[in-house]
This record gives C-alpha cells, structure tokens and sequence, in this order.
C-alpha cells in the first residue's frame, strides 16, 4: 500500500496545532497614553521636589573655604554663616558672598559654590597690600583699588609706606589747590598707580611713597636716596628711564624722571 503524497503530507503539516499564542495587549486610545504620561511626569517632579527638599542626603552638612593668606578658616566660617542642615538647593550662595565682603574687607572676591551632595564651598581671594598708611602706633593696608581695607599691627614685609604731605590749610598754594580739586581718595590712587609701575628692584628698594599733590609724587629709597617721579602719568615710561638712569649713575642720591624724556641725577 503506498504511503501518503506530498500534498497529503501537507495537508496534515497546515492542519497540525501550532505553539499558543501570547494574547495581545489591548492598545490604549491616546488620551489615555496622554493620561499616564502626565501621571508619570507629575511623579518625578514631585520625587524630584523631595529629594532636593525633603530628603536627608542633599543637605549642606560641610562648609569648606580655601584660598586664605591671612584670614583663618574660623573667620571665614563664621562671617559666611551657611545655614547647615538646610536643603543644599535652597542655600543662597549671593547671601553669603555679600556676607563675607561686608564682615571682612580683607576679602576682595569670594566664589560661592554648591558641590552636590552636601558641600558649600568658598573659594576666596584676599586683596594685597601695595602701600600702608601709618596711622597713630598701627598701619592701615592699601591695595591696588586704592582701597583701605584693613589696620595691623606692624606692616607687611616689603610694602612701602605712604605719606601724604598735603597741606590741610584753605591757603593759595598749589598743593592746598590739588587736594580740593582731586580729594584724598584720589590722591592716594595715584600713589597705587605709581607703586604699581615701579621697576621689580626698585620696588623692593622703596620704602617711602610721598605724595605733596597731584604732580608731586617722590620715592624715598635705602640708601638715603630719592626719586622725583611727578604724577602718575606716562608710568612705564619713567620706569625704563629710572632703571637706565640708575645704571648709569650708580651713585647718585637723587634721580628725577618727572619728565621721562629730561632725566637727571645729582648727589653721590
């Protein structure tokens, strides 16, 4: 008896059960898809809300500063007065710059930064004396603003001493006439300017930074010597015109570059 034919075979083949079918997942219409979306959108915001607020993990629990020379890390500590425990996203990180600027004029900037999880830190930067001020037993600090910013007990290695000679009185002279026309602020910044184009040797030399008026600022150097440098003005200039007249009068006292292009020295 034969056996069954090809188209038999299949026959039975497409007859035979299959594997059973998952059964399909009902689509959802799509203001319902709208509807979870929202849903699920609605609970990480609020998750997120309370793991910045709510939560125990992202509170300010350190506070580090850095970058002191004088200033110690109470001082900044306690003038920044960070409100520790509280939700490091809710620290007002401008507070506390303008809390540190007001309680220590040492401080001429400061960069206020949150450092998840639980860090502020305070990054800060002291101003640097140029010139001192004697005033009574004490000396108060200058920095290149122009700005008196703190008094100390003895004055810092290697700044020099400021002394303004202009005379108070309401006379005619052209020293009285300069001060009512630029004011002490004024007068003391051309004295920064001048420190600040000083050659690097000569600098270290200066002890004395003398302003009479507006046109009449003079150096007192070691060695009993003096420079006459006249304003502010044309600073780099005089500069070059100081170092090459130093070298070539080596041991000369006095030296004037008030007129950078006319040097003179005398005195030996």
């Amino acid at each position: 008896m034969a056996g069954p034919t090809t188209a038999e075979r299949g026959d039975r083949e497409r007859l035979r059960p299959g594997p059973p079918r998952p059964p399909r997942l009902r689509r959802l219409s799509r203001p319902r898809r709208l509807l979870v979306l929202l849903v699920c959108v609605v609970l990480l915001a609020v998750g997120g809300v309370w793991l910045l607020y709510g939560s125990a993990w992202l509170r300010a629990e350190r506070v580090s500063p850095s970058g002191m020379r004088v200033l110690t890390d109470e001082q900044v500590l306690a003038a920044a007065d960070v409100p520790r425990g509280s939700p490091l996203i809710s620290i007002d990180t401008d507070a506390i710059e303008a809390r540190l600027r007001t309680k220590l004029p040492r401080i001429d900037s400061v960069d206020v930064t949150r450092s998840w999880p639980d860090e502020i830190g305070l990054k800060v930067k002291e101003r640097t004396p140029v010139l001192v001020v004697k005033k009574g037993g004490k000396f108060v600090e200058v920095d290149a603003g122009g700005v008196r910013y703190a008094t100390v007990s003895r004055a810092p290695s290697g700044v020099p001493e400021l002394k303004l000679t202009v005379p108070q009185s309401s006379s005619g002279t052209a020293q009285s006439a300069s001060l009512r026309r630029f004011g002490t602020g004024r007068l003391v910044l051309e004295a920064v300017r001048v420190a600040g184009a000083l050659p690097a040797a000569v600098a270290r030399e200066t002890r004395t930074v003398k302003v009479r008026s507006y046109d009449s600022i003079s150096l007192e150097l070691s060695g009993n010597r003096t420079v006459a440098w006249g304003s502010a003005e044309k600073g780099r200039a005089k500069a070059r015109t100081l170092t090459a007249l130093m070298k070539a009068a080596s041991d000369a006292r006095h030296f004037d570059v008030s007129v950078p292009t006319a040097p003179a020295s005398s005195g030996s």
